[in-house]
């Protein structure tokens, strides 16, 4: 079968990168890798500089690189479907499931899953996708969605950078939140002191999270919150809290070392977006791990916890629609 190629006609001057992410609808850095590849040339010559300045009428052709296709990992778990239709997939990914693979990992992930489940997505630079629009950290559990075509991930990936998608987590926290609401507006960056964690970095990606308060414990030593994320950075939930000393139970990560719970206590609960093909506004939560359901159950009045979770009630907490 014959490389698949595409040719485009230079009507303004622009830079090639820019004129191609413009064109085929994707990222810059997508672009970046399709020339690092050889698969892009001007006026019949290849390129391999992403700022090669194009003028008017110069032909752009690109040559599309086969998706290179690897076998999957043995499968021995399963995930919960929440939803299932022909365009997209929304799970409850457990605790301690890696989404991608990588060197470091060896057992199967999110996407060996996939795998079986026969979703694969091809990218325009060649590496193998299978519907993952946004991640979760291994350890936290909750809600995703997945695409199950092209068409489908190019409209969900949008939504996720204009913030018509958007998640409420839950978090147990110790100690409880001094406020009833805080609002955590500062930069993200690799920490120099632990290459393993995130931190607080002057003049790194900007990161804002909403936390709420929603219960104490029977104690009141640690506290039920929600958390609006505003943006999607690594660890960002649990960066933000370690800045006003706060962390999560089960985080053995950013909190403290006599923590002798198995289990983050960080679940995706709520998440909404509008469907990519009927452009219906749609909702999904995530039922609860039993380990943080069973320690809500055992240390929290159950009266209040009731009240305070269904999914509704955090369009007020947040003073946001999610519906």
């Amino acid at each position: 079968m014959a490389p698949k190629t595409s040719t485009y006609l230079v009507a303004q001057a622009s830079r090639l990168d820019a004129f191609l992410s413009e064109q085929l609808n994707v990222t810059r850095n997508q672009v970046v890798q399709l020339i690092k590849q050889d698969a892009v040339s001007v006026n019949g010559r290849s390129t391999s500089k992403p700022g090669l300045k194009l003028k008017v009428d110069q032909e752009v052709i690109i040559t599309f690189p086969e998706p290179k296709v690897t076998e999957a990992l043995e499968i021995d778990f399963d995930v919960e479907i929440l939803f299932e239709d022909d365009d997209l997939l929304v799970i409850n990914k457990p605790s301690g499931l890696t989404v991608h693979p990588a060197p470091s990992v060896k057992e199967a992930t999110l996407v060996d899953w996939l795998k079986h489940k026969g979703i694969r997505l091809s990218t325009i630079s060649g590496e193998e996708r299978h519907g993952i629009v946004h991640r979760l950290d291994k350890g936290t559990s909750g809600v995703m969605v997945v695409a199950k075509s092209n068409e489908a991930h190019e409209g969900l990936s949008a939504q996720l950078q204009d913030k018509s998608m958007g998640r409420f987590y839950l978090a147990i926290i110790n100690p409880p939140l001094k406020e009833t609401t805080v609002i955590i507006d500062k930069p993200i960056g690799r920490s120099a002191q632990n290459r393993l964690k995130m931190a607080e970095v002057e003049g790194a990606k900007a990161a804002k999270t909403h936390f709420q308060h929603l219960a104490y414990t029977n104690d009141e030593k640690n506290e039920l919150i929600a958390c609006k994320l505003f943006t999607g950075r690594t660890h960002q939930i649990r960066v933000h809290l370690e800045t006003f000393s706060r962390h999560i139970l089960g985080d053995h990560l950013y909190g403290v070392k006599n923590d002798k719970l198995e289990q983050i206590m960080l679940h995706a609960y709520v998440l909404y977006f509008i469907h990519p093909t009927t452009k219906e506004k749609c909702q999904f939560t995530a039922p609860l791990s039993a380990h943080m359901q069973d320690y809500i159950t055992k240390n929290f009045e159950q009266e209040i916890i009731n009240e305070q979770l269904p999914h509704e009630n955090f369009e007020r907490h947040f003073n946001i629609s999610a519906s």
